[in-house]
């Protein structure tokens, strides 16, 4: 939708749907359905690309519901569409389904005990950034909303995405493949909304903010070329080892010294080291592996351009070599202003107004962003955590839980937009 039109549409102060009797009834009975199959998912987790039998599941439900359902995109992508009985605008719905090489250590009746190679290794898979709990938040909220059609003015598409956490090396996938295939096309989206479960947010609670809310990632790759020889004579060889640790340090000063962290946040992190096959030899190679993290594009520019020039120079000065090559992964995921305005008071109406609060950018990504690009969209954090939790574990980590019944909240929240969007 056009932004003036959305300002316009505040303006006159357009009325929001109220939720009747039946629909606040079917919004509570449908509790129960999504924590269940929150706990079948959780126990059954698939990495990126490689949701089938999540992708089954979601399909087998709406096409339960009477939904046209389309299957196969992005590659194990589904969507739903949901026609109401008057004709009107189309807004999405989105929920990613994938999960994470993570072992879980949680003591649940539902623990993943799951296992799989990942990059040639054997690891767990778990949920550990709450995508079970968004896939099963969408299916409740179109259970919902396929039992009471007479309040859409319009169509719902219910996208369940692939490969948020990215697609596996030499692979397309996520939210921006889907785009690719036309998943905001015929019939065409008009706004989007999404919602991530946040396990360091009180239950009951809702946190957004207008404008950049989550960081472009990009991944980065640093190869670097020394010469061997033996441990106990450093002097006959280059050591890329050493090597690697002077960039890593180069690099951070990119941030701490260079960078305009009073404009907007920004993060360099190497996450992985390679090099190497024993005690007392000085590898000839090493490589590096890491993300860049900013929410402002004239500042990734800069940083990169900055990270091109300090690789290589850095390693020469030591009598190596040294390439960085830098992709991104994921664009700012940027709330659009105008419909962010809009739909607040629907977010209140959900949640209760003193309930509802605006966050500060965080350098986390989402590919979400892609669907941004195209559409103006609104991404909001739902609370996962039992108030007065001593300990919130983060996201990605073998420790990550979230309080169910912050769940229910996420149902009224995404059904509370729609049709109030749809009903302008």
């Amino acid at each position: 939708m056009n932004r003036i039109v959305l300002l316009l549409l505040l303006l006159s102060g357009a009325n929001l749907c109220a939720q009747g009797p039946n629909l606040t009834k079917d919004i509570e009975a449908v509790e129960s359905k999504v924590i269940e199959w929150r706990r079948d998912i959780h126990k059954n987790p698939e990495l990126s690309n490689r949701e089938f039998k999540t992708a089954e599941k979601i399909e087998k439900h709406l096409r339960a519901l009477g939904m046209e359902v389309q299957t196969g995109i992005a590659h194990t992508g589904v969507v739903g569409i949901l026609k109401g009985d008057t004709d009107g605008k189309v807004v999405a719905l989105r929920a990613d389904i994938d999960a994470l090489p993570v072992t879980e250590r949680n003591d649940l009746p539902f623990k993943s005990q799951v296992k799989t190679t990942f990059l040639g290794e054997e690891v767990g898979v778990m949920h550990a950034c709450g995508h079970d709990t968004h896939t099963a938040i969408l299916m409740g909220v179109a259970e919902v909303l396929s039992k009471n059609t007479s309040q859409i003015k319009g169509t719902v598409k219910f996208i369940f995405q692939p490969a948020e956490e990215g697609a596996p090396p030499g692979e397309k996938g996520g939210a921006s493949l889907m785009v690719e295939e036309g998943v905001l096309e015929n019939p065409k989206v008009d706004a989007i909304f999404g919602l991530h479960i946040n396990s360091q947010t009180p239950i009951n609670t809702i946190r957004y903010k207008p404008g950049g809310s989550m960081a472009s990632a990009q991944r980065f790759v640093i190869d670097v070329k020394g010469k061997q020889t033996h441990g106990s004579q450093p002097w006959g060889g280059v050591d890329p080892i050493l090597i690697s640790a002077k960039i890593v340090d180069g690099l951070q000063t990119i941030i701490s010294r260079e960078a305009e962290l009073t404009n907007e946040a920004a993060v360099i992190t190497v996450g992985k080291i390679t090099s190497g096959v024993r005690y007392n030899i000085i590898p000839e190679s090493a490589q590096m592996i890491g993300t860049v993290r900013t929410l402002d594009y004239d500042m990734q520019k800069e940083i990169n351009e900055r990270m091109q020039e300090m690789v290589p120079t850095i390693a020469k000065a030591y009598g190596g070599e040294a390439t960085i090559d830098i992709q991104t992964t994921t664009a700012i995921t940027y709330n659009d202003e105008a419909l962010t305005q809009l739909m607040v008071p629907s977010l209140e109406k959900a949640a209760g107004k003193e309930n509802v609060s605006i966050h500060k950018a965080i350098t986390g990504a989402e590919d979400f962003s892609y669907f941004q690009q195209k559409v103006p969209g609104l991404y909001f954090f739902l609370g996962g955590m039992t108030p007065g939790t001593q300990e919130a574990y983060p996201h990605h980590t073998p420790d990550f839980i979230i309080d169910e019944d912050g769940m229910l909240l996420g149902v009224k929240a995404m059904t509370q937009l729609t049709l109030d969007y749809l009903n302008m």
